[in-house]
This record gives C-alpha cells, structure tokens and sequence, in this order.
C-alpha cells in the first residue's frame, strides 16, 4: 500500500532547538500537511509549541539518530529537516555522520540549515 502523505523527519542539535521551534511554528501551516516524525527532545518540543502531531523517537546519542536512518532505509521518511551545530562538537559525531550519509544514499532532501529548510518546505515539487 503507497503512503498517501509524505513524512519529514526534524532533528536538531541542543543549539539549534530554539531554531528548529520557531522555524517550525512559521512553517506550521504546511508541516501540518505531512507526518512528522523527530528525535525526543527536539519532537516533543515542536509538538507542545505548534499543536502538531510529531512521533519520538530516542534522543539522538541514545540512538534517535540510527532509528531515523533506518526509517529512510525502509522508505518511511521522505524528507529531513537537521538543524545541525557543526561548531559543536557531538559525542555521537558518528551517528550524525550516519545519517547525513544514509540520506544522500537514499537521494532524500536533507536541509542542514534555515536557508535550506525554508527552499525544501516552500518547494513546487514537495507534493
């Protein structure tokens, strides 16, 4: 059975959750339109400040990271919104690096950034 709506994944470093929060009430009007899925913090957050719907999964060092990865793998998520922090330095870097791959193998948009996020969410081919 084909999905019948797109899923976007949004993840964020602790330093770009207060990022991913406001970008996400902007864009609420349209992330409403597609499942929503995130890594804990970053999923519970965006729920309790939009009203939408957004399934957890672990925290990215407990392993939210590999389980969105897995998710593209098997083709249940289409696109990923990471507001990653690369001047930080990650105690679960491989982790990240990971996913970033697993999306480009997969040929899934992956926006690292507002700028990026904003092309990929207003896009006329996001249908």
């Amino acid at each position: 059975m084909e999905k019948t709506r797109k899923t976007i994944a949004l993840i964020a470093h602790d330093h770009k959750k207060e990022e991913i929060v406001v970008w996400a009430l902007k864009n609420k009007n349209i992330l409403e339109k597609f499942d929503l899925c995130g890594t804990g913090h970053t999923a519970s957050l965006i729920s309790r400040a939009t009203g939408l719907k957004v399934k957890a999964y672990l925290s990215g060092p407990l392993g939210g990271d590999q389980q969105i990865g897995a998710h593209i793998a098997e083709g249940q998520i289409d696109i990923v919104i990471f507001f990653w922090d690369p001047l930080e330095s990650q105690p679960h870097d491989p982790d990240v690096k990971a996913l970033l791959r697993i999306a480009v193998v997969y040929d899934i948009p992956i926006a690292t950034n507002k700028a990026t996020a904003d092309y990929v969410i207003n896009s006329s081919l996001l249908k």
